[in-house]
């Protein structure tokens, strides 16, 4: 991921037309977009999801009460984030909704860092996050 914005003052229509093959987001209205992420970051955050999703997504052998999904897209205002795992307390998020993104914040969200990701993460995504 570039650390400078495709487009500055982007809309989510800008966002839309972002080719399938990267991985779109806004930031304070400044569109970036990153490639799929490479194979050790993906087998890493499907890695982590697998473990975490049986206790606490699957109910198997665990206290249960999460729902946890892969790369949400999330629209908090004017910004639009992709998280690599992310996850709701079912109290919070009953069910699932049939939709393309959510707005509910989750309770929990992990970003598996990479050295192209990194400061996108740490600075930028991090500071939403904690918003």
């Amino acid at each position: 991921m570039t650390t400078k914005p495709l487009k500055k003052g982007a809309t989510y229509d800008d966002l839309a037309r972002v080719p399938e093959h990267y991985v779109a987001e806004m930031f304070d209205g400044d569109l970036y977009a990153s490639p799929r992420p490479a194979f050790p970051h993906a087998r890493a955050a499907m890695a982590l999801a697998a473990k975490l999703g049986g206790p606490f997504d699957l109910d198997r052998s665990g206290p249960g009460g999460w729902f946890l999904l892969s790369e949400p897209e999330l629209h908090f205002g004017n910004d639009v984030l992709v998280p690599d795992v992310a996850g709701w307390r079912r109290e919070r998020l009953p069910a699932i909704p049939n939709v393309a993104y959510l707005t509910l914040a989750p309770d929990w969200i992990c970003e598996v860092v990479s050295p192209s990701t990194e400061s996108i993460d740490r600075g930028k995504k991090l500071r939403i996050y904690a918003r």
